[in-house]
């Protein structure tokens, strides 16, 4: 991916800030994970005929001869480390990480091969509640950030029990077809006939929309569990789409699945998709915990929060202070320290070059600073400021300097 340099980094700590808010708000904490994994592991969890690990992870061996890859997504490294630590014994847990991932993928807008990814995991939740809540904290994600154009779209994979059912059935019609299949759809057949659905292959679109319907096989532990979710999601008047083609590509998932997927990002169109993953823990050596999670791709959430709003968002208000003659330099910075001791959320930034006023406040103006305080040898022995909004047509004013914190906060309120 390219660098990203301050002027995108604004953008980025923007999203970033409202984010951890909303996950804050339903008590998810964070933990953070190697981005360097036993290869094995990801093997066992997303599976070895996955397009993520039979042709897209990032794979090499270390001076022992151990194979290593980069990670290509966090919940296998999540539930690892979960594991080691005792955090799944006898307790619930709602974690949520974020960091960059590795897939040898076709780059393309909104997707490289070190990408980003904000990933929310809850585990020990029995029922579709949890579910809920997760689906529930996306969409106030979406809220926070003015993000509109986006839509969920619901399916259930059902128990290991149904699953094992509809694979037979899938592996009988597919042998029908079997002359239609592609090389990889072949080798998956017997595997994994699940991974065929998954297929990005255009020439196998008729032959998967027209393969059993997985709903038509699950046992009824799992069409109440969904039924419930869709129940609830109706109640909290949160639209929907089922998909009974939707898959999602990695293998450890159970029962519910979901994608928030939007119209604005061309071929990229998934933002964001999860679902439950009740035997992750135990595959992995652990306990029988129940789990469920999602992903959210923060590339494409960017592209989308700049497609939503053509306003430049700003991740904090900004002050500039423009100090012009003897003395006043010292008092810009005793000023500035004022303002950052009264407000930590202000950001306060000071001309350190000299330069006559028309100088500085070119210099303000290019900061992208909201508000420009002034101070000259003549404010200092009146115990005055200049007060002069920099992004409306506003003239400047006087203050006295012991109201300023009073001023700057009615500013910015208003």
């Amino acid at each position: 991916m390219p660098a990203l340099l301050p002027e995108e980094l604004v953008k980025w700590q923007f999203v970033e800030s409202k984010v951890k808010r909303v996950m804050q708000a339903y008590a998810f904490q964070e933990i953070r994970t190697p981005i360097v994994e036993r290869t094995e592991l990801f093997q066992r969890t997303i599976g070895q005929d996955t397009d993520v690990v039979s042709k897209e992870m990032y794979s090499f061996n270390d001076r022992k001869d151990q194979s290593l890859s980069l990670r290509p997504e966090a919940t296998a490294g999540v539930v690892r480390a979960g594991i080691e630590h005792g955090l799944f014994y006898n307790q619930t847990q709602k974690l949520w990480s974020m960091g960059p991932m590795y897939r040898y993928e076709r780059p393309q807008k909104g997707r490289y091969r070190q990408f980003h990814q904000i990933n929310m995991e809850a585990f020990g939740y029995q029922g579709s509640q949890i579910d809920l809540e997760i689906i529930l904290m996306t969409s106030r994600i979406w809220k926070a950030l003015k993000v509109d154009a986006i839509k969920l779209e619901i399916n259930s994979l059902g128990t290991p029990t149904s699953r094992q059912a509809y694979r037979k059935v899938l592996i009988e019609y597919f042998s029908d077809h079997k002359s239609d299949l592609d090389e990889d759809s072949t080798k998956r057949l017997d595997t994994n006939p699940m991974r065929i659905l998954d297929s990005k292959n255009p020439e196998m679109g008729n032959l998967i929309s027209n393969a059993p319907l997985i709903t038509d096989y699950l046992d009824t532990e799992s069409e109440d569990h969904f039924a419930t979710l869709t129940n609830s999601l109706e109640q909290h008047n949160i639209g929907f789409q089922l998909n009974p083609r939707l898959v999602r590509g990695l293998d450890y998932y159970t029962k519910t699945v979901f994608e928030w997927t939007t119209d604005q990002l061309g071929s990229q169109a998934t933002v964001c998709g999860g679902g439950r993953y009740d035997d992750l823990v135990k595959q992995l050596g652990g306990k029988d915990v129940c789990a469920v999670g999602c992903a959210i791709g923060f590339e494409r959430l960017i592209e989308l929060v700049a497609v939503s709003s053509k306003k430049e968002q700003n991740i904090q208000p900004k002050i500039y202070i423009v100090a012009v003659g003897e003395g006043t330099a010292l008092h810009a910075s005793l000023l500035a320290e004022k303002i950052r001791d009264a407000n930590e959320e202000y950001v306060v930034e000071i001309n350190m070059d000299g330069g006559s006023f028309k100088k500085q406040f070119r210099k303000a103006d290019k900061s992208g600073s909201e508000l420009a305080i002034v101070i000259g040898e003549e404010e200092i022995q009146q115990g005055n400021l200049g007060f002069k909004p920099l992004m409306i047509d506003q003239e400047q004013t006087t203050i006295k300097e012991e109201n300023l914190m009073e001023e700057i906060n009615r500013f910015f309120i208003e």
